[in-house]
């Protein structure tokens, strides 16, 4: 037995122990290949899986070093059948390869069993051309993405080392005046860079548009740009202007209102996956230009057109970048497979360290509902009761008493029921954004609260994702999107750009006591909890 914060089962979990002095360490060298499942207050609960070791082989950690760090950090001998798991799944990682022979595209293996096996599933099979022995078969260009997939789900994924294409050159250089990338985004473009295609994993406010003017800056490329809304696609047409040499003529919008396609285009996902007689219009864009770079802002958001789309991508370079790699639809393997592995992950709490981002309190406050409303909770349909616990009338009063408490700081009221934040915006006198909100008001009501001339908004999901908003301090999040956990993550990340005096940010979640809205903030918190944020819980009657 050792001084070890981690217990090592043989059901694969890892217990963690938060308070350890070596927790941090513990945590840090079992993030590339353990996932987290659990995180309460002093027991962290992670899990060794197959596509968490898959990642790590590809990201170029091997079985040795993984199980370093599990025998390093295990308080008690680590089960010698997990051990042997481990070396055994990461094998399985690139005995099938992807590669180039001449002009066409050949799956080749080290194992000739494997491939065999590999052909005979029906969903594979179709994939494939030609057998030229009984080591390699022929692949067709389009199929490369799909081929990973499906190798994936029977267990053997491919190492694709059938390069890319450059695609159109373009000259994009970083501008030098007065900044440069922090030492992590650089080691993120680098990271990107040597693999050739993946995912970047940073905090909100840590500046992952910037991982991207890296990105592009290296590939030197026409570079297609997949971002989540329009607000989104003018914030980072507004950085590229003021971070590359790159000219308002060379950056174009693609999105409900215009139709631009130049050397660097911005497409939202919206106008990419608008459906029309059965057919995708604008997936033409993709074929628009020979694009050398494809970046996929919000990445964890792909929605499943674009995961097709991606499918036949395959020989362009692709950036993901995202603050949680968690898909509330189980979608992991699909980036994986079809984006890439994931190249870094900065801990959100190493960068605050670096004084990179705000340090944040986080506040459950729970109240009681009125004997009417738990009457009519219990009595209500189960589809009805989180509508009905999220907007309990208890709600409003509460939030105006943690306004109030936090008067003249720049404060986000945020929410998921609209009929909700109207009255929330008329009881605060403040201005509301919502899905309905043109891009125009938007763009200048967000600009009100950059520049202070407001410090109050209501604002719906649409102010989830890349919503540059660097002042705000205090959210008070009223009602979610059931149990997101990626949703938890970009809400705090709204307030975590770093504070010019260095003062905390606040983020307080308002939750009904004893309903499916107290089960479903607890999910939420898991992704937060995970990353160092601890939640406090307060009574409404104690703020």
């Amino acid at each position: 037995m050792t001084d070890g914060a981690l217990i090592v089962q043989s059901d694969k979990t890892l217990l963690l122990e938060v308070d350890h002095d070596k927790a941090a360490d513990a945590r840090r060298a079992i993030a590339p290949f353990a996932e987290l499942e659990r995180a309460p207050e002093h027991i962290h609960t992670y899990r060794v899986t197959p596509l968490g070791l898959w990642n790590a082989r590809a990201a170029g950690h091997d079985a040795e070093q993984v199980v370093d760090a599990l025998v390093t950090h295990s308080r008690y001998p680590v089960p010698q059948a997990l051990l042997v798991d481990i070396a055994d799944t990461m094998d399985r990682y690139g005995r099938l390869v992807l590669e180039k022979d001449g002009d066409q595209l050949v799956l080749r293996t080290t194992d000739r069993a494997v491939l065999t096996e590999a052909l005979r599933h029906k969903k594979i099979k179709p994939l494939v051309g030609e057998q030229l022995s009984p080591d390699e078969v022929v692949v067709h260009p389009s199929e490369r993405g799909t081929l990973k997939q499906e190798l994936l789900k029977v267990g053997w994924p491919a190492e694709d080392r059938a390069g890319y294409v450059n695609g159109e050159a373009h000259p994009i250089a970083l501008t030098e005046d007065g900044w440069s990338l922090r030492p992590y985004q650089q080691h993120a473009v680098d990271g990107f860079w040597d693999g050739g295609s993946g995912v970047v994993v940073l905090p909100c406010g840590a500046g992952k548009t910037l991982v991207g003017a890296g990105a592009m800056s290296a590939a030197k490329a026409t570079t297609l740009i997949l971002v989540t809304n329009t607000v989104s696609a003018r914030q980072w047409r507004e950085e590229l202007l003021a971070r590359t040499t790159l000219t308002e003529d060379e950056i174009g919008e693609y999105s409900g209102a215009r139709k631009e396609v130049r050397p660097v285009t911005i497409a939202t996902y919206q106008v990419l996956t608008l459906k029309r007689k059965g057919a995708y219009p604008h997936l033409d864009l993709l074929d628009a230009r020979d694009w050398g770079l494809i970046v996929y802002d919000e990445v964890h958001l792909l929605p499943a057109p674009i995961f097709r789309m991606t499918a036949d991508l395959q020989a362009r370079r692709r950036l993901g970048l995202t603050a949680t790699l968690v898909r509330e639809d189980g979608r992991e393997a699909d980036v994986f497979s079809l984006i890439g592995p994931k190249r870094f992950d900065a801990p959100w709490k190493d960068i605050e360290a670096q004084g990179y981002i705000a340090p944040a309190d986080c506040v459950e406050v729970r109240v009681t509902l009125s004997d009417a409303e738990r009457m009519a909770y219990a009595t209500a349909e189960a589809e009805d009761r989180y509508r009905l616990a999220s907007c309990s009338p208890a709600k409003p009063g509460v939030v105006r008493r943690i306004v109030d408490q936090h008067q003249g700081e720049p404060t986000l009221v945020i929410g998921q029921y609209l009929d909700q934040l109207h009255e929330l915006s008329e009881q605060l006198d403040a201005d509301l954004i919502t899905g309905e909100t043109s891009v125009t008001v938007r763009q200048e009501l967000f600009a009100d609260f950059r520049e202070g001339r407001t410090n109050l908004l209501v604002v719906s999901k649409v102010a989830n994702f890349s919503v540059d908003l660097p002042e705000a301090t205090v959210a008070i999040q009223v009602s979610g999107t059931f149990g997101s956990r990626q949703e938890e993550a970009q809400r705090l990340g709204r307030l975590l750009r770093p504070k010019e005096d260095g003062r905390t940010a606040h983020f307080y979640t308002v939750v009904a006591r004893d309903t499916v809205d107290a089960e479903f903030a607890a999910h939420r918190q898991r992704f937060l909890a995970e990353q160092g944020y601890a939640y406090r819980i307060v009574d409404s009657d104690d703020l």
